[in-house]
């Protein structure tokens, strides 16, 4: 499509939505400002550079065998920049620990802020900003099953000292970026079969994160999060830190609470939750995701719950109190693309959001006027959001339509056609 054709048909689309008291151009400029946390694993399918050759525990598994993972800091930045090209706006990458930037031999209770300053300097000179998490798996102290909830507490104090570090790695990369980093903590200590005694695990790990925390950090660089999982491989049965342990703990201890799409019962959304703990947390932060049966981790579609999230996010007012992240990973497909249409799928379903006449709908539930609220919620799902979107990639100078799978497939055929996995 020409750029003639997409602005003229964004300035019928925006006279449209005007008509209904949408001011287009105000949902533009939020739009610009919201920063997604895109994860950097989706690249090499979660393996890391600490420990490229061990093998992966800890309920992780990335399938497939499409061929272009990255295989070295180098590589992965660079199909990190391939993609963020495709994608409108400035935006954040997530970090796990086990992405490590160095020669030396190290271990993870002994990583410091200079293993990442190759990061660090990338971010910089492309103004992104870094979110990090701690890697607590793929490594030979994840021990029967447990990290910080092991009964061993050898094995609890090489996870707490990694922690600790994690923390300060985390705070570093806030202040050099000036922009507050995240530091997202999940640990996929549990069960395969049902166990006798689940609550000595979770008072070990309690503890254990008590531990962490009593190192105090400037919140204004950056902020621990806390993550949930329902199950996990190996975990089946019992998973330590459940929604309701970190719930309470969070609320508790003054963290703030992470929910990932993908971690809760088949028939449980995350999107009905979002308003009740912002009543209880003073932030939030999401993994966007998407589950299918028992599993979680797959790239997100524009489906229902992934709209729904985004509606409870703009229809609170929760934008400024929500970082948003996406975490999935898929080795069947180019994983350039995985990202760019998981982005760009957040994106899109913020702008239908941002789109929606909210104080009017509002007032109409307020007013008990439950058909206008019918009516006008059926009504938007026919509006032209495409032809705002559209218009949005292309004042940010990215591709427009499916024109970005022809770049993707051109990055594949000259650059990650040339690696073996």
């Amino acid at each position: 499509m020409k750029p003639e054709e997409i602005k003229k048909r964004f300035e019928e689309s925006k006279q449209r939505y005007l008509e209904i008291g949408v001011d287009v151009q105000k949902a533009l400029d939020t739009l610009q400002e919201i920063k997604i946390s895109m994860h950097c694993w989706q690249g090499d399918d979660v393996i890391g550079f600490l420990n490229p050759d061990g093998e992966l525990s800890g309920g992780i598994m990335s399938t497939g065998d499409y061929p272009g993972r990255a295989r070295t800091p180098k590589e992965l930045r660079r199909d990190l920049d391939k993609a963020l090209s495709l994608i409108p706006g400035k935006h954040k990458i997530n970090l796990h620990a086990m992405y490590v930037d160095t020669d030396e031999q190290i271990d993870f209770d002994e990583i410091e802020p200079r293993h990442f300053q190759k990061w660090i300097d990338w971010a910089k000179e492309r103004e992104l900003g870094l979110d990090f998490n701690p890697t607590f798996f793929n490594h030979k102290m994840f021990k029967d099953g447990y990290t910080l909830a092991h009964p061993d507490k050898t094995v609890r104090d090489f996870w707490i000292e990694h922690g600790k570090r994690s923390r300060k790695i985390a705070e570093y990369i806030g202040k050099e970026l000036g922009q507050k980093s995240y530091n997202n903590f999940w640990v996929p200590d549990g069960m395969k079969d049902n166990p006798i005694d689940r609550l000595s695990p979770r008072k070990r790990l309690m503890e254990s994160y008590d531990e962490i925390f009593s190192e105090k950090v400037n919140l204004d660089y950056t902020e621990d999060t806390l993550e949930s999982k329902l199950f996990g491989i190996g975990a089946e049965a019992y998973t330590v830190g459940s929604h309701e342990f970190y719930m309470g703990y969070g609320i508790s201890r003054n963290k703030t609470i992470l929910m990932d799409a993908g971690h809760y019962h088949p028939t449980e959304m995350i999107s009905n939750k979002i308003s009740a703990l912002s009543l209880f947390n003073e932030s939030l932060m999401l993994h966007v995701s998407r589950p299918v049966r028992w599993d979680s981790d797959h790239v997100i579609i524009m489906d229902d719950e992934l709209q729904e999230i985004m509606k409870e996010i703009v229809r609170n007012d929760l934008l400024d109190r929500t970082a948003i992240g996406l975490d999935f990973f898929d080795a069947t497909i180019n994983r350039i693309a995985a990202w760019v249409v998981g982005v760009r799928n957040a994106q899109k379903a913020l702008l239908k959001a941002l789109l929606d006449p909210v104080n009017m709908l509002k007032k109409a539930e307020l007013d008990f006027d439950y058909t206008k609220r019918l009516v006008y919620t059926e009504e938007m799902k026919d509006m032209p959001y495409s032809d705002i979107w559209n218009y949005f990639c292309l004042i940010n100078d990215v591709p427009v339509g499916l024109s970005w799978y022809e770049e993707v497939k051109e990055y594949e055929k000259n650059v990650l056609s040339h690696r073996s996995n």
